[in-house]
């Protein structure tokens, strides 16, 4: 596994911008929060890759700032050699998942958007927490995605990744 600096690094060499640097941190620091809390109950995530993936999760708003920065930052961190279970938290953090269909219908490429782990999990739900630097309710993404016209089987797929997870 990678170094918190050298995920940092990697993040300035693609080209994110200092926001979305700043953005990573916050979701890895909040990641990491409840990756501890979920261990002290019994649950064990790999808190070093919950920290790393909640760092590069972003990777891909070098390229682009659209729903297609997932897969840009996977396609990324292959390149860079990463390690699958890195580039699996990446492609997959966006929301509470999106599915083979709704993929199709965002143009993005066939593939499983899912979070499954539970560090995939625990990223998307931080990410899902965190508006710039800012920690968010849930009721206030909800309410952020409602205003989006985001699709009710995301909002309640991000509910319902709430309530897994245990922490809001």
């Amino acid at each position: 596994m990678i170094s918190r600096e050298i995920a940092l690094k990697i993040l300035e060499d693609v080209g994110c911008s200092g926001d979305v640097i700043d953005h990573c941190t916050a979701v890895s620091e909040l990641a990491s929060y409840i990756g501890r809390k979920l261990s002290s109950e019994g649950k064990l995530p790999d808190l070093q890759l919950v920290e790393i993936g909640g760092l590069l999760h972003d990777l891909g708003r070098s390229r682009t700032h659209g729903i297609s920065h997932a897969v840009e930052g996977a396609s990324i961190a292959k390149e860079l050699g990463l390690e699958r279970r890195l580039v699996e938290i990446i492609k997959r953090h966006i929301g509470a998942g999106i599915s083979v269909e709704e993929a199709a219908q965002l143009g993005l490429p066939e593939d499983d958007y899912m979070p499954r782990t539970i560090e995939e999990k625990i990223v998307a739900h931080a990410d899902n927490l965190i508006v710039g630097t800012k920690k968010i309710s849930l009721e206030e993404r909800i309410s952020m995605m409602t205003e989006k016209n985001i699709n009710i089987d995301s909002i309640n797929r991000v509910r319902a990744l709430a309530e897994e997870i245990g922490f809001q």
